[in-house]
Formats: C-alpha cells, sequence, structure tokens
C-alpha cells in the first residue's frame, strides 16, 4: 500500500520492542480487521499480531453498530492476544483497551480532556460537550470454556473532519480537536504499547494497578446517568467491569452492559 503514512507502521511498532505488534498485516481496505484476526486466531496467528486497515467497508462497534470509514482518514486496528483470560474478565480487557487508546490519544491532544465512558468509548471533552473519538470491540475465541484468543478491535477518528449527518453532533476526531502530530504510524505505534503494558496485566489479576488511572479518566463518575436499568449517580466502575449506580432511594445497583448516557451534571 504506497502513498499512505501507514507503510511505515509495521517498523513504527517493532521499534517500540513490545511483545505485542511482532507481525504487523497492513492492508488498503478491509470488510472488518476484527473479522480478519479472529479468522487468524483459528487458524494458529501468533500472539501480538497485528491489523490495520487504510478503509473499512463493514467493520462493526458494540451491540452490532456499522463502524465504516473512508480511505486515509482514521485509525482502525485489531490486536490479537493469546494471553490467559477467563471470560469473565473480558469487560475488564474493554476498559483497558480504553485506558490505552485514551492514553495515546491525550498525547496528540495535550490541550484537550481525554476521558473513558464506559463500557468502551473514548470521549473528547464533558457533559454536555462530550463527543465520541473512539470506540472498542473486544471479541473471544474460544476452545470449549476456556478463552483461547482475545481480538481487540479499535476505530480511532485520527483525520476526519467531515461526518455523516447522522454522527456529525456526537462524532469527533483528532483533527478537530486540535491535535498534533497526526502520523497514524507513530500514533498505532503508540496504542500498541500501551496495551502492551497493560492488556495482559489485567487479564491475569484483573483492574489491580490501573485503577486509579482508570478514575481520573472515568467520564462518567460523579454525574448523573441513564440506561435501561434506571437513572442514578455513577460511582465508578468495579472489579468486575460494572457501572456503580446509586438511585435517588440510595439503593446501589450495579449495571453490567446497557447503553448509558449522561443526564445531567451532578450537583455535588
Amino acid at each position: 500500500m504506497k502513498g499512505s503514512e501507514l507503510d511505515r507502521a509495521p517498523d513504527a511498532v517493532l521499534a517500540r520492542g513490545c511483545d505485542l505488534g511482532r507481525v504487523v498485516h497492513v492492508l488498503a481496505e478491509a470488510a472488518s480487521t476484527n473479522d480478519l484476526a479472529k479468522q487468524a486466531a483459528r487458524e494458529g496467528a501468533p500472539h501480538g499480531s497485528v491489523w490495520i486497515a487504510d478503509a473499512q467497508t463493514a467493520g462493526r462497534g458494540r451491540q452490532g453498530r456499522a463502524w465504516t470509514s473512508p480511505r486515509g482518514e482514521n485509525l482502525l486496528v485489531s490486536v490479537l492476544a493469546r494471553i490467559a483470560c477467563p471470560a469473565a474478565r473480558l469487560p475488564l480487557l474493554s476498559l483497558a483497551a480504553g485506558l490505552a487508546v485514551r492514553d495515546t490519544a491525550a498525547k496528540v491532544l495535550p490541550r484537550r480532556d481525554v476521558r473513558v465512558k464506559w463500557p468502551n468509548d473514548v470521549v473528547v471533552g464533558v457533559y454536555p460537550e462530550q463527543r465520541k473519538l473512539a470506540g472498542i470491540l473486544v471479541e473471544a475465541t474460544m476452545a470449549g470454556s476456556r478463552v483461547d484468543a482475545v481480538v481487540v478491535g479499535i476505530g480511532l477518528n485520527v483525520h476526519t473532519r467531515i461526518f455523516p449527518d447522522e454522527i456529525a453532533e456526537v462524532a469527533t476526531s483528532c483533527a478537530l480537536e486540535g491535535g498534533t502530530a497526526l502520523d497514524r504510524a507513530e500514533i498505532v505505534a503508540d496504542l500498541v504499547a500501551a496495551l502492551d503494558r497493560d492488556l495482559a496485566h489485567v487479564a491475569g489479576r484483573g483492574l489491580g494497578l490501573v485503577r486509579a488511572r482508570l478514575e481520573r479518566a472515568d467520564l462518567l463518575r460523579g454525574q448523573r446517568v441513564r440506561g435501561d436499568a434506571g437513572e442514578g449517580i455513577a460511582e465508578g466502575i468495579d472489579d468486575d467491569g460494572r457501572l456503580v449506580v446509586r438511585g435517588d432511594d440510595g439503593s446501589v445497583k450495579r449495571w453490567s452492559s446497557g447503553e448509558v448516557r449522561l443526564a445531567q451534571p451532578s450537583s455535588t
């Protein structure tokens, strides 16, 4: 694939010297990088293999939503990790990946407030002006009841300046937020290094050492939220990756899934 900064991605990733990223596939176009990674996992692809596409035509986000991206604009990457991981910890890997994306984006957006929005989005800004910068989709291939491989798919908006009408009011990009040094090869190298730092630790031991960083980056903490399970004040994320919400009656519930919206700023 000539003429794209992604041509340099394999060398940039390898230069970080991580376990992840020793094999990097760069494609001009893919239907879904996650589908490619999952198929390769079933065929025995090694730990740390990475797939990057310059354009994606049939990607998907959480709850089956479409995630398409025109050529040359964004970062579309899937990482295959063969790490010991109980199935119950898969939600924690989405949070770990969100932190990795958040840290990577913050490096090119030093003047912007980049946060993690439970369960698997990265946003810029705070209520009521936050906009989605990236999404994460973690999928697993199973061997019986055991997780055989984990595929972490990430879509990070980098160069896009014009979004489709249906998402124009809620989406943003590094370019629109005044990002500097927007080289996708270097950004993906930083991202793979960030995943390498946290992913295996969280898979093996839970949130542990990343919890303090997650709390600082948590968009919802202390805010009034509304979801399928009700409404209340978000009080953080528990050890199982669930959102802890205190209702107006004082009861505490733990949400494990579902769409969550910010309702209004907390008065506290």
